[in-house]
């Protein structure tokens, strides 16, 4: 299983917006640079955050990025779903899958299981959660 680069550079510019406390927000250009991420593929990340409303502009459109709502509400499962819908480990436990071992495959209970693992870690674990353990990395160093 791996997650789209998309999902791993949304948690890390969420990361930096939830750090600000500034209350100017955060520039996209300080973002990229902060988090070596390109300014142009950023902008599609900028875009899908703000389209899942996890991120406003502070003052309007050339102002800095804010969290929506607390970094305490905004969950790992609410930025990768920002990007892409639901998390699925293998294809026979997706959704809209039908697969003709379906109830019959006893691996297929292992992935299932596998799969409300790893969903359950996304949505148990919170933006503020990340920022704390970067502020504790922080200190160490």
């Amino acid at each position: 299983m791996k997650f789209s680069t998309k999902t791993r550079y949304g948690i890390r510019a969420m990361i930096e917006i939830a750090s600000d406390s500034s209350g100017n927000g955060v520039l996209q250009k300080d973002i990229a640079r902060n988090q070596e991420i390109s300014n142009k593929y950023l902008d599609h990340i900028i875009a899908a955050l703000k389209a899942s409303n996890l991120i406003c502009n502070v003052k309007g459109k050339k102002s800095g990025y804010i969290l929506s709502r607390p970094a305490g509400e905004i969950s790992v499962y609410d930025i990768h779903n920002a990007f892409e819908n639901g998390i699925c480990v293998i294809d026979c436990v997706g959704l809209n899958v039908h697969c003709e071992n379906n109830g019959s495959c006893s691996a297929q209970i292992f992935w299932k299981g596998l799969n409300n693992v790893v969903l359950e870690y996304f949505k148990n674990t919170s933006l503020q959660q990340l920022l704390d353990k970067k502020n504790e990395l922080q200190l160490v160093s």
